[in-house]
């Protein structure tokens, strides 16, 4: 999986990081599973009177780990999708459990797999161990996993305690020390896991500072570079139109040298405001390329749509002006429109190209008009 299909809110990374680590951590132990009963029945007393009970637990340990195997991650990212594929892979856990608490309950209880018992108790140890170190992201369900596998070997211990107190109280303390140890590994696991979403909140705020002109709040040039290839790409390739608008306020440079630097960001930035007001679709995409040069992309819009909100925006310039300190001031704009032509266009430099000349153009004869590419 790429950065790019990481998800990037909370929950939903939450998840996606615990269903990795689940995913990753789960075929080896369902290898072991099947080892330890393979041990367990051919060092038995009599493997050959144990056949049918040797050979369903081989059966059965082979198909839990044929279905964790095969149990992949969605491909969806999303936290219902994710919910899902934990959920069902936490039961094949539990149910692998609760099979080996039970298949040490028969080693402590058949006097046929007596020499082979010690090979089923030291796997209960070792399986439940791996379980409070490696599956500690869901405390209450380790918990659950770590009872069934323990519980059915006690309670047969139990019943024979005054030959096996010795063990049940072993095993006991053992179970008692599991538990604490889930525990801490839990809230490692989440320290871990917040310091993740702590560094994934930084590179999300990196990258909109490192897309988002700080003054104007819309993309700057990065994203533009970024984006235009992209949707000039996307627009010849599903052959729709694209247009793209490029602006020019004119004589900026009048109003920084009269009126100061502070006027021009001031004035900088209540004309990105009013580009947000006329250009309200979710898909446009507003950027400041530099200085007093602006730019729209404008996805699915044919050239008449396009220069129809354009010229509109140009007039509502004209009639609104700029408002320095109670006294209004012209404030008008270049406009170069153009929309992608393939025939003419044979990649997206080329387009802006001749759209950015349909910009001078339009400066060249006059200003405070809208030139067609």
């Amino acid at each position: 999986m790429t950065e790019a299909q990481v998800p990037r809110q909370p929950h939903a990374f939450t998840l996606w990081r615990e269903a990795q680590d689940t995913r990753t951590r789960s075929p080896l132990g369902g290898i072991y599973y099947l080892l330890a009963w393979l041990l367990t029945w051919i060092f038995s007393d009599a493997p050959g009177a144990l056949l049918v009970p040797g050979a369903l637990g081989i059966a059965m340990f082979a198909l839990l780990l044929a279905l964790r195997l095969l149990h992949r991650l969605p491909q969806e990212q999303t936290s219902q999708a994710l919910n899902r594929w934990l959920n069902l892979h936490w039961c094949l856990i539990l149910i692998t459990a609760l099979s080996w608490g039970l298949a040490h309950a028969l080693a402590q209880h058949d006097p046929l797999l007596r020499s082979s018992v010690i090979i089923a108790t030291l796997s209960t140890i070792a399986f439940s161990t791996a379980m409070a170190f490696n599956f500690a992201m869901r405390k209450k369900r380790a918990m659950l996993a770590l009872l069934l596998l323990y519980l059915p070997g006690l309670l047969v211990l139990a019943l024979a305690w005054r030959e096996q107190y010795a063990i049940l109280i072993t095993l006991s303390f053992y179970l008692s020390y599991l538990l604490l140890v889930l525990s801490r590994s839990n809230r490692e696991y989440h320290n871990t896991l917040a310091l993740e979403l702590q560094l994934l909140d930084q590179q999300e705020r990196l990258e909109h500072l490192s897309r988002t002109d700080s003054l104007t709040q819309l993309g700057n040039r990065y994203q533009f570079n970024s984006l235009f290839p992209l949707m000039v790409a996307n627009a010849q390739r599903q052959s729709q139109p694209l247009s793209l608008v490029l602006l020019d306020i004119d004589f900026f440079k009048r109003i920084n040298d009269e009126y100061g630097h502070a006027c021009g960001d001031s004035c900088l930035s209540d004309f990105a405001e009013r580009m947000r007001q006329n250009f309200r679709r979710d898909s446009d995409a507003l950027l400041r390329l530099g200085g007093e040069e602006f730019g729209i992309l404008m996805p699915n819009t044919p050239l008449e749509q396009a220069c129809q909100r354009a010229e509109s925006f140009r007039q509502t310039l004209v009639q609104q002006g700029f408002n320095i300190a109670g006294n209004p001031l012209p404030l008008t704009a270049s406009l170069g429109v153009g929309c992608f032509d393939p025939q003419r266009d044979h990649d997206a430099a080329a387009f802006f190209k001749r759209v950015d000349d349909a910009l001078y153009l339009a400066k060249g004869a006059g200003r405070n008009r809208l030139q067609l590419a």
